[in-house]
């Protein structure tokens, strides 16, 4: 039984039998520096293309599950504040209004609160970043109002703007 033999395209046969000429006519001295240029492009090339980018990931894997891990626990957290938040019971318009206006009222003078329906509008006047989240988690804890639209500045004397807030949870 024969084995089959390869044959290459007639342009690719004419091309090695060139390359074995040229091969044989080089001198000892040169075939090793040609063998050595080779080499050394073929360890360049499996660096480049096998060992450099899998070195790179095992690098910056740990950081990457951490920064991931963190993420996980930050909408964790937000998901059980959402489950949370739904379990709470919804509170009456009335009410949440009454809990808003009281909000507003340990502002002082820098905030005024406008209650349209189920909306309402806090229009700030240089308010603190603490002043201001307080009255959010109020807003959220005490009337179940989420906030809608925020335009804010920032200022020296603090926010100025507007937030608006649906109250009782509804859409």
């Amino acid at each position: 039984m024969s084995t089959p033999s390869l044959t290459l395209p007639p342009a690719l046969a004419s091309l090695r039998l060139e390359a074995g000429k040229w091969w044989l006519a080089r001198t000892t001295r040169e075939r090793r520096a040609v063998i050595l240029v080779l080499a050394v492009l073929g360890v360049l090339l499996v660096w480049s293309l096998l060992i450099q980018p899998a070195w790179r990931s095992a690098r910056t894997a740990p950081a990457q599950l951490d920064q991931l891990d963190g993420e996980l626990q930050q909408m964790q957290r937000v998901a059980a504040e959402s489950r949370t938040l739904r379990a709470i019971s919804p509170v009456s318009q009335t009410q949440a209004g009454a809990a808003l206006k009281a909000a507003t009222e340990r502002l002082g003078d820098k905030a005024r609160l406008n209650l349209q329906g189920d909306r309402a509008t806090l229009t700030l006047t240089g308010i603190g970043p603490e002043a201001l989240r307080a009255w959010l988690n109020e807003a959220r804890s005490g009337a179940r109002a989420r906030p809608i639209d925020a335009t804010l500045q920032r200022g020296p004397a603090g926010f100025t703007g507007s937030v608006t807030v649906t109250l009782g949870g509804t859409p």
